[in-house]
């Protein structure tokens, strides 16, 4: 039986393997996301917050697909991390070639592209403010090739897809599940000019 791991024990872990802000930001915002879908399908919140908080916790120091997500599962393996957590944590990468077959992988999956193309969306608005962003405004700018072109989009179509959830719907859903971290993510309107 794996000792249930605590939210400081991974945001430890996270600091200790990532310096980049934005990298930071975006733990927490794909941590957001899956603690709310938890909490939506009735799962561990802690469990699926985990998984979110620590899905690129490697990738500072491991970016290739020949390492992330390979050496962090090792690592949270040594400390212990429940298998299910890092299952879906290599699942999240399509060049593991992992089924995505629990509730768990399918929402990091959902959780990470479009969380940070929300993200993203708010960062260019002039108010800065999370709390005024509406999904359609998400939508128009996903039609948008231009825009933010490090993103997946056909991630953030799948993860919708494989959570059978129409994408507005799931848009709207992560815009909800991170106003109110707005402040910690830098998207409460208190930077903008």
């Amino acid at each position: 039986m794996t000792e249930q791991k605590t939210r400081q024990e991974a945001l430890s872990l996270l600091h200790e393997y990532t310096q980049s802000e934005s990298l930071l930001r975006h733990a927490y915002a794909v941590e957001a996301v899956c603690r709310a879908y938890a909490r939506q399908f009735g799962e561990s919140e802690e469990w699926y917050g985990l998984a979110g908080l620590l899905h690129d916790f490697d990738y500072e120091r491991y970016p290739t697909p020949e390492e992330h997500t390979v050496v962090g599962a090792r690592i949270l393996e040594e400390h212990g991390y429940p298998p299910e957590v890092i299952y879906a944590i290599r699942a999240h990468a399509d060049y593991n070639h992992l089924e995505r077959n629990t509730l768990l992988a399918k929402v990091l999956f959902a959780a990470d592209e479009v969380s940070g193309f929300v993200m993203a969306v708010t960062m260019v608005r002039p108010t800065r403010n999370l709390a005024e962003l509406e999904t359609k405004s998400v939508l128009k700018k996903l039609k948008d090739k231009a825009f933010a072109r490090g993103v997946h989009r056909e991630d953030v179509y799948q993860g919708a897809a494989e959570l059978n959830i129409p994408l507005e719907q799931h848009i709207d859903f992560v815009i909800e599940a991170l106003r109110p971290i707005a402040k910690e993510l830098g998207l409460d309107g208190s930077a903008a000019e």
